[in-house]
């Protein structure tokens, strides 16, 4: 189980040419890929796209490529000294044409588009990918290995939040039986306060109580909770993207949770009750920083 937080650092060095890549992910419902490449080598997204969707699912992932080249990984400049004559002709035939003033300098013609420019901008892509491939899968191994440490935090406190919830629901199971109990205490104090000739064996009284454990019986409900609940901690320790599964689990809980408050009619069952959707409600925020 993985968290969808981290972040991973890659680099190679090819006859010189060093390339490293920085990826971070944070949370995202959906697999979102942002990649960030020197000008030449954009035509490598498509792949670098798809090797990290192969081994990331879900959360948003920036991917920095960055080029080192020069002595100690500095980028040196080069001079495009043919574009340079071009422009400098070209200025000086319009300077003649529109018979303007003023001095052509070295200055100007090297702000000129493309007269200086970056190694990369004369990279070869295809070349460069085994060299930069590597780099993204010595990252993708940093960013999942920190991914699965912050995994393992999470799923230590989901399962002591698990913990607190079945203890609730055990608190539940043992206070259920005597609801029914107190209810026909209640009943039959009501009827003698009124003053009705009703015994307490009578078909119609009977009849109520167990109208009333019929619609109070929540022993369906404690058994899909448990088995919710099993699932859940199953799937806590899969090696599995489980993110969405973990989603869906916890609607099903809430679900179970809200028919068990509103046919327990017991006010000691509905603070265990909220007490538990307490609890669901902090795994359910947890569980959004899961794959």
């Amino acid at each position: 189980m993985r968290s969808m937080t981290g972040y991973g650092r890659g680099e190679t060095d090819d006859a010189g040419t060093k390339f490293s890549v920085e990826l971070n992910s944070v949370n995202r419902k959906q697999s979102d890929v942002v990649i960030n490449l020197p000008r030449d080598l954009t035509e490598l997204e498509p792949r670098i796209r798809q090797t990290i969707n192969e081994n990331i699912s879900r959360g948003r992932t920036n991917a920095t490529v960055t080029l080192h080249t020069g002595a100690n990984g500095a980028r040196n400049l080069a001079l495009n000294t043919g574009l340079a004559r071009s422009y400098h002709e070209a200025m000086r035939t319009l300077q003649k044409e529109l018979d303007a003033p003023g001095e052509i300098t070295i200055s100007t013609i090297l702000q000129a588009p493309g007269v200086m420019r970056f190694p990369e901008e004369a990279l070869n892509a295809e070349e460069a990918w085994p060299a930069i491939e590597r780099a993204l899968r010595a990252a993708l191994a940093d960013l999942i290995k920190m991914r699965e440490r912050e995994g393992k935090h999470l799923a230590k406190d989901l399962i002591r939040r698990l913990k607190a919830i079945r203890k609730k629901l055990k608190e539940v199971r043992a206070l259920h039986p005597d609801v029914v109990k107190r209810y026909r205490s209640a009943l039959l104090e009501r009827i003698q306060k009124a003053g009705l000739p009703i015994a307490s064996e009578d078909e119609r009284v009977l009849k109520e109580i167990s109208f009333f454990a019929d619609r109070a019986d929540v022993s369906e409900e404690l058994t899909r909770l448990e088995s919710h609940l099993a699932q859940f901690a199953h799937h806590l320790r899969s090696k599995e993207p489980v993110g969405r599964t973990l989603e869906f689990i916890i609607q099903e809980i809430f679900r179970e949770l809200n028919t068990l408050g509103a046919k327990a009619n017991d006010a000691a069952i509905s603070q265990r009750v909220i007490a538990c959707k307490a609890e669901l409600e902090k795994i359910r925020e947890q569980v959004q920083n899961l794959e």
